[in-house]
């Protein structure tokens, strides 16, 4: 089955042209860049430290849970003990770090992401 419509104004059969990829060079250039070292150093600067934080909260949870079970066991109220409010305090601070970070990146980092690749697919 075929159509006889007319090609969309502007366009004479071919694909239109798209730029051309930035070179290994350009790359490397704007990897040593200060721009592209202050996005590495914004994203680092916040990742890192929260990453090592929650490492040795999970860590602390898994050894209390292993070594101080007496303690774990403590109820606080009714059936709920420690070891069940620290647990689902993990998946709290899982999904805070998630927020936190989605902030961080919003705000922080796209913005400079994005800059550096207007830059370079605007060939500068």
């Amino acid at each position: 089955m075929t159509t006889e419509a007319a090609p969309p104004p502007g366009s004479a059969g071919t694909p239109p042209a798209s730029p051309a990829a930035p070179t290994a060079e350009e790359f490397v250039r704007v990897q040593q860049s200060e721009e592209f070292a202050e996005l590495r150093r914004a994203h680092r600067s916040f990742a890192f430290p929260l990453t090592v934080a929650f490492i040795a909260w999970y860590l602390l949870y898994v050894l209390l849970s292993n070594y101080a079970g007496d303690f774990m066991g403590t109820k606080l109220f009714g059936n709920i003990n420690v070891a069940l409010v620290l647990g689902l305090g993990q998946f709290a601070t899982t999904f805070l770090i998630a927020w936190l970070y989605s902030r961080h990146a919003a705000t922080q980092l796209d913005p400079r992401a994005s800059a550096i690749k207007a830059r370079m697919e605007a060939g500068e």
